[in-house]
């Protein structure tokens, strides 16, 4: 035991996987229990959607800047302020006693949150070498599939057998203990470079970026025509383009846009961003799908959800020994096949449907999903050196959270336009064609990143693609 907390990988893995865990887990459960803060504070659904929202744009303001404060300051100690941060905003949130003051409260536990992430990324992609990227890929799936399914469980058991604090206070006990044991354990912090801070390119990305997150997620709730969606989303898109082309001038950018001259690096990257979207857009319709139009509870609902992640983590070990035989191109074209089609056959479920049948459906997706997602992360840093990783990952995680953000809205507007409820003559009923319809758009997603999927190059991802040979036992004497 001693021996492996020495072991870096061991120690990054470890305390990495508690963090983005708690940082994924918290939006799933939050989501949960959104209607009935409003209940508590007689605010409008219009007002407690800021809850959410607060997070998500102060957690695009921060994510462009990781990478530079990772590198100055080393990622060791950003990483663990950013923890601390979270999970002291996360115990402010449980004891807000406002929506005002739980709105703030998120803001500043998205700016931890945005950190967290990027930072965290960086120090396992730099602690395991390129021909083990495929077991630092393994270990990031564990939260992101574990999370989204076990939020909606704990929510609906917090929201119906505690009270909403408990969405918040759940993440304390998790973030002290990540702090102490990153705080003993974690290597020490490597020399932090005194680049220049991109000032300008701070503003224009996190400003940009914040107003079209805010914009996208705001969206469905409050009609994509109106002045307040209108206004932050074309100049979220402005502020954008005015980046790209400052950043391609300046010589030490804040975002190095110049990584996406690396063809493997751009390729997964274009996989990542529709099968980003659609898998999540779909996680978020399943359980609307199940709770609005089939009338369970939230805990019954998470239940049917929860064989996804089983099906990740349980897929993630064959994808792994594959992996280095097959290559990330085949992979990742036939995983993202194969949900699609999955999500297509479950867009015709209704209240008749067998729950084993949806069990087993939603088991072989989440098996599905991880021959996308772990070649495509192993893949996509290939050929980005450990000097690079940091800004890679702060890159790479904005496109990723901007992705996850379009998704759930882009179903979300599916769902809003086509109806959730429909007149009938025993009078309004739940329309299941509007759930129906977004599982459609999100498998239609799934082929788009199939096909992206073809265009990858296994020779781009070779470094990944080496066997490890670990040194035979020693011969008894």
């Amino acid at each position: 035991m001693a021996s492996a907390l020495r072991n870096p990988k061991v120690t990054v893995a470890a305390v990495f996987v508690a963090a983005m865990f708690m940082n994924i887990l918290d939006t799933t459960i939050v989501n949960t229990a959104i209607p009935t803060i409003g209940r508590q504070f007689d605010a409008s659904i219009s007002s407690t959607g800021a809850v959410a929202s607060a997070y998500l744009v102060s957690l695009a303001v921060v994510i462009p800047a990781s990478g530079w404060l990772g590198d100055r300051f080393g990622t060791r100690r950003v990483f663990l302020i950013a923890l601390g941060l979270f999970t002291a905003a996360s115990a402010l949130c449980g004891l807000a006693g406002s929506l005002g003051q739980l709105v703030a409260f998120r803001v500043l536990q998205g700016v931890g949150g945005g950190m967290m992430t990027p930072v965290g990324m960086a120090m396992l992609f730099r602690v395991f070498p390129q021909e083990e990227r495929v077991r630092a890929s393994r270990v990031l799936v564990v939260p992101t599939a574990l999370a989204p399914a076990l939020g909606p469980v704990l929510g609906g058991v917090f929201v119906d057998h505690l009270s909403w604090h408990w969405a918040f206070f759940v993440n304390v006990p998790v973030g002290v203990a990540a702090i102490a044991f990153g705080a003993a354990f974690l290597p020490p912090a490597e020399p932090g470079e005194r680049g220049r801070f991109d000032a300008l390119g701070f503003v224009l990305a996190g400003v940009g970026l914040g107003a079209l997150m805010f914009g996208v997620s705001e969206g469905p709730a409050r009609g994509w025509g109106s002045p307040e969606i209108v206004v932050p989303g074309v100049l979220g898109i402005v502020l954008l383009v005015l980046l790209v082309a400052h950043e391609l001038r300046t010589d030490a950018p804040l975002l190095h846009l110049r990584l996406l001259r690396d063809r493997i690096f751009t390729r997964a990257t274009l996989v990542m961003l529709p099968a980003t979207a659609g898998f999540l857009g779909f996680l978020y319709a399943f359980p609307l799908l199940q709770q609005e139009g089939l009338g369970r509870t939230a805990m019954e609902s998470g239940l049917l959800t929860f064989p996804e992640a089983i099906g990740v983590m349980a897929g993630s070990q064959v994808v792994s020994r594959l992996y280095p035989v097959v290559g990330p191109r085949r992979l990742m074209a036939a995983g993202a096949a194969v949900v699609a089609v999955l999500a297509g056959v479950l867009s015709r479920i209704d209240g008749g449907t067998p729950d084993a049948f949806v069990v087993v459906a939603m088991f072989f997706l989440g098996l599905a999903m991880s021959s996308v997602f772990i070649p495509q992360q192993s893949a996509a840093f290939a050929n980005i050196s450990g000097r690079e990783t940091g800004q890679a990952s702060g890159l790479f995680n904005a496109l990723r959270q901007t992705s996850a953000a379009v998704g759930v809205a882009t179903l979300a507007t599916v769902i809003s336009v086509v109806g959730p409820v429909e007149a009938t003559a025993a009078g309004p009923a739940p329309n299941l064609g509007a759930y129906h319809a977004a599982f459609v758009v999100a498998a239609g997603l799934l082929l788009v990143a199939a096909v992206l999927a073809l265009r990858i190059k296994d020779a781009d991802a070779a470094s990944t693609m080496a066997r490890v040979h670990r040194p035979a036992p020693a011969p008894a004497d």
